[in-house]
């Protein structure tokens, strides 16, 4: 059994329902955790009863030093504030559980996640980080950090110190700005195999986690878990695919064609229980319309044009 824990609220739950249904098809024997940030995603959630998946309330799992810092952050700045203790909510809610892995809400796994925790395992390690694996055109390290927080596993126990550090710093400091070698979250991450040497691994496996930003890089075949950054949905039932990323026509065809499939049942599901999906962006849809096919797809999003949109 892996356990699994992601955060978000109503805003993003289509990619939440996508990222359990991703799960269901690659995870194996799984239990997915679900902070639900505010009550219309719990309300969703506890609605639809998705299977494999447990629900906290982030009411239920606050604690004083959390609720002293939630007035002075956006609601995105509150949920990177969040991340470092979501493994421990689950370890608190479950004693059972031996090590949890956390997702962000717009992954999804394309193929089984076992190698990479079979290279965890082969580590001997507590902690388990991705680089962001930068294509050269889009090598964001200064202001975006070497490592990635969208894939992270805790062993319990041995993983208390690096949390813990990590908790610490997001109570001090966490907000959605570049600031004395900080941003959000993310940053603190930097020098872990060098303050962590005894507990830190770094996934050397760098084509399992794919993204905008590396998928020029790696073939899309590769890929265990893709990072949708910056996918979001518009309010005529487009969606902005990546903006300012180049994405190749087999990743297309491969990845985000399946990706907005999933997408597309999310938001039906969810509106069979009364959740509709709102926009996610203010930006206005590009001019080209496209289809959902795969042929359609790959054919009029092939090129060097920065900014895409697509039909859901």
């Amino acid at each position: 059994m892996e356990h699994y824990v992601t955060l978000f609220d109503g805003l993003f739950l289509p990619q939440g329902v996508a990222l359990q249904a991703s799960l269901e098809r690659h995870a194996g024997d799984y239990t997915l955790w679900i902070v639900c940030v505010d009550e219309a995603a719990h309300r969703a959630l506890d609605t639809l009863k998705l299977p494999h998946v447990r629900l906290l309330t982030v009411e239920s799992v606050e604690n004083d030093r959390l609720r002293s810092v939630k007035g002075t952050r956006s609601r995105g700045e509150y949920c990177w504030t969040l991340t470092p203790f979501a493994p421990g909510f689950v370890f608190d809610a479950d004693p059972s559980v031996g090590r949890v892995t956390y997702l962000d809400a717009d992954v999804w796994l394309t193929a089984s996640p076992a190698p990479i925790f079979a290279e965890f395992e082969r580590s001997a390690k507590s902690v388990l980080i991705t680089e962001h694996g930068y294509a050269p055109e889009y090598d964001q390290t200064p202001v975006a950090g070497k490592f990635c927080v969208q894939f992270m596993t805790f062993v319990r126990g041995d993983s208390d110190a690096v949390r813990g550090w990590w908790a610490d710093r997001c109570i001090e400091w966490c907000y959605a700005r570049l600031e004395d070698g900080k941003f959000g979250d993310q940053m603190y991450l930097n020098d872990w195999p060098e303050r962590f040497p005894d507990a830190v691994h770094v996934l050397r496996e760098r084509a399992f986690l794919q993204a905008p930003w590396n998928a020029t890089r790696f073939p899309a075949s590769e890929a265990r878990v893709f990072h949708f950054h910056g996918l979001r949905l518009m309010d005529d039932e487009h969606v902005l695919l990546a903006k300012n990323y180049r994405i190749p026509a087999p990743t297309l065809a491969m990845i985000y064609t399946p990706y907005l499939a999933d997408l597309r049942v999310a938001i039906d599901r969810l509106a069979s229980v009364g959740a509709q999906a709102r926009a996610q962006t203010s930006e206005s849809r590009w001019w080209m319309t496209v289809t959902s096919t795969l042929r359609d797809l790959a054919s009029h999003l092939r090129g060097p044009r920065m900014r895409r949109s697509v039909k859901l």
